[in-house]
């Protein structure tokens, strides 16, 4: 093998790349991971699922997370933006949850963490490569890269894992990405210190309010700092021809239950937009080529599925590519499986994201009932537990059909955002 040829090319060094990285690294492959910027860098989407943690385990890099001391997210809470109505979950409650929290994490720590994990696993890291296209064909795959310097390189692998994240590199490429006509959204957020939060256990509670058109996070990622987030229509703030801080400003003192929390509230930098808009690729693999994290495809963030989904699939992608090396073929079946595997994981949240915008899932949601043990059901669903089997699955399809039922012919009372 010569110096420009590796088992593994990873586009990206997020949470997917470094796992896949990681797994494949310590399963002695030949990995380079190219990232086009250099960490620590600021990211959005701290709060994490407790389903990350055996991944963590898993790779060996649990306890530097545990060193750094992210607070300690046990649950999670949905408000009305008006107060008048709330729930808070427990992961511990339930049978079905076998995790019990996650942390809440600063990104920039967060993933500079796992990279430096992967690269101390073994893997090949190039901080500052930019990959600009891709090809592949029977035998391996071909990437350009420019260095910070703009010298372009021309590498080759076996196999190619895109975590390029929501540049999706080459979903672009070969132009299949779909963008959900429906969510169509985009986030305003900072960072905060002097944010009320709960005492106590529920201290690291990811929070959620929920107005009539848009809603807001609330996640503790220091003792001191809450990042702290909206998520609205683009049409809407394309028509208020305001700045995102003064959107942003007047949309959370609309709340009485937003008031309450950032009434002492003091921003630490400056308020950020970023276009928040929901899609997919049509295909999650091609030729010697898997798609992994927002590279396959990019929901809604209310569930806080993202980092653990990419995680997931990394773990996932470096499996397949493991038992392809081993057989000596293209891998054709297995990447079949991969994409089938994690297509079904992101059609469960999209759905869950898809119905939090309907107004009678809230009022089923916010009146959760044990008959049948579906409120352990949606806890564990929301803990990242979507591989449950059939007792799992059966109790979902139930949830959603009272939802359902509720729009036509109401089981639960009303509510109002007004």
């Amino acid at each position: 093998m010569s110096a420009n040829e590796y088992d593994v090319l990873i586009i990206g060094g997020g949470p997917g790349g470094s796992s896949a990285a990681t797994f494949l690294a310590r399963a002695g492959k030949r990995v380079l991971v190219l990232e086009k910027e250099v960490f620590p860098r600021f990211h959005i989407g701290e709060s994490l699922l407790p389903y990350n943690r055996p991944l963590f385990a898993e790779m060996g890099v649990l306890p530097a997370l545990e060193a750094e001391n992210f607070p300690r997210k046990r649950g999670a809470q949905f408000h009305l933006g008006n107060g008048r109505k709330s729930i808070k979950l427990a992961f511990r409650n339930g049978k079905f949850t076998r995790e019990p929290e996650a942390f809440q994490v600063e990104r920039a720590k967060f993933d500079h963490i796992l990279l430096k994990h992967a690269r101390s696993s073994g893997a090949e890291i190039r901080e500052g490569w930019t990959v600009t296209k891709f090809s592949s064909d029977p035998n391996g795959v071909s990437v350009e890269a420019r260095d910070a310097s703009g010298k372009t390189e021309t590498l080759r692998a076996k196999f190619l894992i895109d975590a390029s994240g929501r540049g999706n590199l080459t979903g672009n490429q070969e132009k299949i990405r779909e963008i959900h006509p429906a969510l169509k959204k985009l986030a305003i957020f900072g960072h905060f210190t002097g944010v009320r939060v709960d005492a106590g256990e529920k201290s690291g509670d990811t929070v959620i309010v929920r107005l009539k058109n848009t809603w807001f996070w609330l996640i503790p990622i220091s003792a001191e700092k809450v990042s702290v987030g909206c998520v609205m229509d683009q049409e809407e703030f394309t028509r208020a021809k305001k700045s995102p801080a003064e959107i942003f400003n007047e949309i959370w003192k609309s709340s009485s239950e937003m008031r309450e929390r950032m009434e002492r509230a003091q921003l630490v930098g400056t308020i950020q937009a970023t276009s928040d808009f929901s899609y997919h690729n049509r295909r999650l693999v091609g030729e010697r080529l898997l798609r992994v994290g927002d590279a396959a495809g990019f929901m809604d963030p209310v569930f806080s599925a993202g980092v653990f989904l990419a995680m997931y699939s990394g773990k996932l992608a470096a499996q397949a590519i493991l038992e392809t090396l081993a057989a000596g073929d293209s891998g054709a079946k297995r990447f079949a499986c991969y994409e089938k595997r994690l297509f079904k994981a992101m059609k469960f949240y999209w759905q869950m994201v898809e119905h939090f915008y309907t107004t009678p899932f809230m009022e089923v949601f916010l009146e959760p009932r044990e008959k049948f043990h579906l409120a352990s059901a949606v806890n564990a669903a929301l803990a990242g537990e979507f591989e449950g089997g059939w007792a799992l699955r059966w109790r979902m399809r139930l949830f959603f059909w009272i939802v359902k039922m509720q729009a036509s012919r109401p089981l639960l009372p009303r509510i109002s955002f007004d």
